[in-house]
């Protein structure tokens, strides 16, 4: 069963390997899709393996409470669809780095683009930690050798066809997802004796939804929830809608998907801790699935693995744009030769999906690197909501400034064990925060300006949804 769907996710990235003849095609799909479409595809990319093996492995610890932190993504996409979905539409970029430049200025684009790229990347690692975990337990093979397979395996399909292959083998990805946790879930709960039984084995708090703790579930609010706002494969999904609406209704399809996903997730960690209390935390998903009989082990290792290929791509993408748009192109490849930036686009692609290769292999705190690198992305968001909201406040100086200390600030107090019990989340806001704030008091600098929608003067060339469309028709 997993051959076949490895076989069926490199028939679509063959096929939709035209769509990534040109940079802007490979980038952004060549053409616009429903909004259904765009809201499994981002649930998708959100419900990695880190999701899935992450949640179960915190509920194995400290209870169903952890189902709150794939909860707090679903929530972060309702307030993103309400207040922010129409916005980013009207902006048009294709990166977030993009959209923060109409607001504070170049500087911080290429800042934003830093630590986006930082995040894209720990993301990945955690990814491939835990999928590497995951495979080998399954399957019995090494764990290093595992990280290996699953890292070349999920970069090559996305080389091949680029942002389209993406979309597309992600609604594959999101359905085998969802049908192999549900098949997970039955039978572990099953398998743990029924809520009774589950209620007698375990103390309390593990059944109670704060069983975690508030501070840890504020922490994942602003970190999950906010990280929503100002994360790259978000926005460049809204590049791939043609409307407003349909923007915002995106953001709703992908909170129905991640929230019920969250407690099945959850739900299956604290089954093995009555099931397997003696097990190590992350082997609690892994170890159910081996329960199953040969056909639904099959249906869920199908769908972890499908959370590995899903989340990796949506990364490698999301990064390999970044570092086009941001970098590349700019200083590289001044005269836009197409014939460069494809070459280089499928290139950075598939280094960014080997990359953190390197790192996973000694790596292990898969939950705890999933948040830091949300961390950073909520830091951006707090950009976002001042652009958006209150572009006058602080400077463009200043947000220079908080950006380039955002990054040592979060990733040295996570390093440090989060101090005083305060998690790294609340660093990442409040830092930008206090710096924009003395920016303000100070009052000197640059304003920033509120983004508008795209018009002639602010674009000096097309859009990049207009090469997409153009790609599209020509494509047909």
């Amino acid at each position: 069963m997993v051959v076949a769907y490895i076989i069926v996710i490199a028939a679509v990235s063959f096929i939709a390997r035209k769509a990534g003849a040109t940079s802007e095609g490979f980038v952004c799909g060549g053409r616009v899709f429903p909004a259904a479409v765009i809201g499994l595809f981002m649930a998708s990319e959100v419900v990695g393996t880190t999701a899935s093996i992450g949640t179960a492995q915190g509920a194995f610890t400290y209870g169903i409470s952890a189902a709150w932190n794939l909860g707090a993504l679903g929530i972060g996409f309702i307030v993103f669809a309400v207040l922010f979905a129409r916005r980013f539409k009207q902006l048009d970029e294709v990166t977030i780095s993009g959209a923060l430049e109409r607001g504070y200025g170049v500087g911080v684009r290429r800042a934003a683009s830093v630590i986006m790229i930082v995040s894209l990347l720990l993301v990945a690692t955690a990814a491939y930690v835990s999928g590497g975990a995951m495979i080998s337990a399954l399957l019995r093979i090494d764990a290093n050798w595992a990280v290996v397979i699953v890292g070349v395996l999920s970069s090559v399909y996305v080389v091949i066809g680029g942002m389209r292959s993406v979309i597309y083998t992600n609604l594959i990805n999101v359905f085998v997802k969802v049908v192999g946790i549900v098949v997970v879930a039955v039978s572990a709960y099953s398998a743990a004796g029924g809520y009774e039984h589950i209620s007698v084995s375990l103390p309390s708090k593990m059944l109670d939804w704060d069983g975690v703790g508030w501070n840890q579930i504020g922490a994942w609010l602003i970190a999950g929830g906010g990280a929503m706002f100002a994360t790259q494969y978000v926005v460049q999904a809204m590049t791939a809608v043609d409307n407003e609406a349909k923007a915002r209704n995106a953001g709703f399809y992908t909170s129905l998907v991640l929230i019920p996903y969250g407690f099945l997730a959850a739900l299956i960690g604290v089954c093995a801790a009555v099931v397997h209390p003696d097990i190590d935390s992350i082997q609690a998903l892994p170890t159910m699935v081996v329960r199953l009989s040969p056909i639904l082990q099959g249906i869920a290792v199908t769908g972890l693995i499908a959370s590995v290929f899903g989340l990796i791509s949506a990364l490698t993408i999301g990064a390999s744009t970044l570092l086009l748009k941001d970098f590349y192109q700019p200083y590289f490849n001044p005269s836009d030769n197409e014939r460069k930036a494809v070459r280089f686009a499928r290139l950075s692609t598939l280094g960014c999906g080997l990359i953190p290769v390197a790192a996973a292999l000694g790596a292990s705190d898969v939950l705890g690197m999933t948040f830091l690198a949300k961390a950073l992305r909520a830091s951006l968001a707090v950009f976002v909501v001042l652009m958006f909201r209150r572009p006058s406040y602080g400077s463009r100086q200043g947000a220079l400034a908080a950006l380039c200390l955002s990054l040592p600030a979060v990733i040295g107090w996570y390093a440090a064990g989060d101090p005083f019990g305060i998690d790294n989340a609340y660093i990442a806001i409040l830092t930008p925060l206090l710096v924009m704030t003395i920016a303000q008091l100070i009052g000197r600098g640059t304003k920033a300006s509120a983004p508008l929608a795209r018009t002639p003067s602010t674009a000096a060339t097309a859009s990049v949804a207009d090469s997409c469309r153009e790609t599209a028709r020509t494509d047909t």
